[in-house]
């Protein structure tokens, strides 16, 4: 497979083929840097060396009715973690100026549950309110299923952003979650876009899926216009039904990044949840494929701290891209 050829492809706004895509996952690790330097060539037609930074707030730990297996809040995981309702509205707005400090142009408000009550909706939308008067923040609200009201409702109030991940492939979704449909998440992402959020939807690898699944969830991507796409690598947290699921190999998760670049070639795609457990000493390589990545902690795991996250950017020669509204 000539890799530079795919380059063009997606430079020039032309699909690749899902046999293309294919063939990127399955590479040998002979070619992995000709396969990396390809999808750096896409990445760097787009967005240059500059590598956007993200930071999450649990605005709302645990307490989730649905039965998502690889979720550590999820109402069947066992894992020990903290558990409380959502954040009153300073705490929220010192997250956003704790964003600020560690460079990141987004803050990311993510709350379990199936989606918000009426109340907890008047409660983001009264921070976000105050985060965008005060600071040069972009904001993305991570809520669960919404309605069009409410996704208009945030919208209005200044969230700039909606995340809701398809996670898997519709064919792989209900041996990951039967609470709620692969649709359902569609539909949310669908009703984010037309209220005026930019939509963020991305995916979990290493939930047993086959390439050809994860072929089909970054063509879905394309299809849904996400502009954001965080590429999360499965975590296999101890108390959760994924408990026990095999690490990825770091080369394998590269070419996954790197296919996700060819077919979704001028979206953010972002190294995600799980980069550190997974990718491990390769962590670097994968920002010549992704833009964007999480700074610190997620949602109930540690993440890499904020300082490494910053010299491994700069050992890279590469820059992190201020907020700029």
């Amino acid at each position: 497979m000539d890799w530079n050829h795919l380059a063009d492809k997606a430079i020039q706004g032309e699909s690749i083929t899902k046999e293309e895509a294919l063939a990127v996952l399955a590479a040998d690790d002979d070619e992995l840097l000709a396969v990396m330097h390809a999808a750096f060539r896409v990445r760097k037609h787009f967005y240059g060396r500059k590598v956007k930074l993200n930071l999450i707030v649990n605005a709302k730990s645990g307490l989730c009715p649905e039965d998502c297996g690889y979720c550590s809040q999820s109402i069947v995981s066992k894992a020990a973690i903290e558990k409380y309702p959502l954040l009153d509205k300073d705490t929220l707005v010192n997250g956003a100026r704790k964003a600020m400090e560690l460079k990141a142009g987004t803050y990311c408000i993510v709350a379990s549950g199936r989606g918000p009550t009426p109340r907890e909706v008047d409660q983001v939308i009264d921070a976000v309110k105050e985060i965008k008067a005060t600071m040069p923040m972009k904001i993305c609200a991570c809520l669960g299923i919404v309605s069009e009201e409410q996704a208009v409702r945030l919208k209005e109030a200044g969230v700039d952003r909606y995340n809701h991940n398809l996670n898997t492939s519709k064919a792989n979704f209900g041996n990951i979650t039967t609470t709620h449909t692969y649709d359902d998440r569609v539909t949310t992402v669908t009703a984010a876009k037309a209220a005026g959020m930019s939509p963020c939807s991305g995916c979990i690898i290493g939930m047993g899926e086959s390439d050809e699944e994860i072929v089909e969830v970054a063509y879905a991507l394309r299809e849904l216009e996400a502009d954001s796409i965080p590429v999360n690598f499965l975590n296999s947290i101890p108390g959760t039904p994924l408990e026990g699921y095999a690490e990825l190999n770091p080369r394998k998760c590269l070419k996954v990044l790197a296919m996700f670049r060819f077919v979704n070639p001028a979206k953010e795609i972002r190294a995600s949840g799980g980069r550190e457990v997974n990718l491990r000493s390769l962590q670097p390589l994968a920002l010549y494929a992704a833009n964007s990545v999480f700074v610190g902690d997620y949602l109930t795991t540690e993440g890499q701290t904020a300082a490494e996250d910053h010299r491994m950017i700069a050992d890279l020669g590469f820059e992190i891209e201020e907020c700029a509204l």
